[in-house]
């Protein structure tokens, strides 16, 4: 099997080149994937780190991740600006359901590459229902909260619906992949 590379036809500075396997780095790299060189002849030499990001869960995962952060600290931030004039289950409702809204978006676009008008709407009405489960274990735990200290603060109530949205979290990604975006599922 030959690996040496064909004609370049990538543009002048491009650190890809192009081979008759597929793309392969030239420049710095090439000395790590030079034809003949082991990591050349097995896909599984690459590093653990690009092994992974092949998995397409692994890729939603991180680009979820991101989007969660983004969303979690608006999140945080509108409740603390709502919490005083609206009180903490308005607060927390409000935040979630403009949070949300956001949140669909990016992950249709940036976690499972859906884009276009094409079932937009109806991506969105799912993703209120998602929406829906975070909602309910959010303000259950603040319910909670102030069940067992009816005089927490501010501090107490993002601390408490921080940790109930990590697991409206893992429930919000399994609905995204499995239900919502499956049609995505490999993006």
């Amino acid at each position: 099997m030959d690996l040496q590379p064909t004609e370049t036809t990538a543009p002048a500075g491009s650190a890809i080149a192009p081979s008759r396997r597929g793309r392969r780095p030239s420049g710095p790299l090439a000395g790590s994937l030079a034809a003949g060189s082991p990591a050349a002849a097995s896909p599984t030499a690459a590093s653990p780190a690009l092994r992974l990001w092949r998995v397409p869960l692994a890729r939603q995962l991180a680009r979820f991740t991101g989007v969660g952060i983004v969303c979690t600290l608006s999140s945080l931030a509108l409740f603390a600006l709502c919490r005083p004039w609206l009180g903490a289950q308005a607060a927390n409702a409000v935040a979630l359901i403009l949070t949300s809204i956001m949140n669909t978006g990016l992950n249709r676009r940036f976690t499972f590459k859906v884009r276009g008008a094409e079932r937009l709407a109806k991506d969105h009405l799912n993703g209120l229902v998602a929406m829906a489960v975070a909602l309910a274990l959010t303000s259950g735990s603040l319910a909670v909260l102030h069940w067992m200290d009816p005089s927490a603060g501010v501090v107490a109530e993002l601390w408490t619906t921080t940790v109930a949205g990590w697991a409206a979290t893992a429930v919000r990604f399994a609905l995204l992949r499995l239900w919502i975006f499956r049609r995505a599922r490999d993006a």
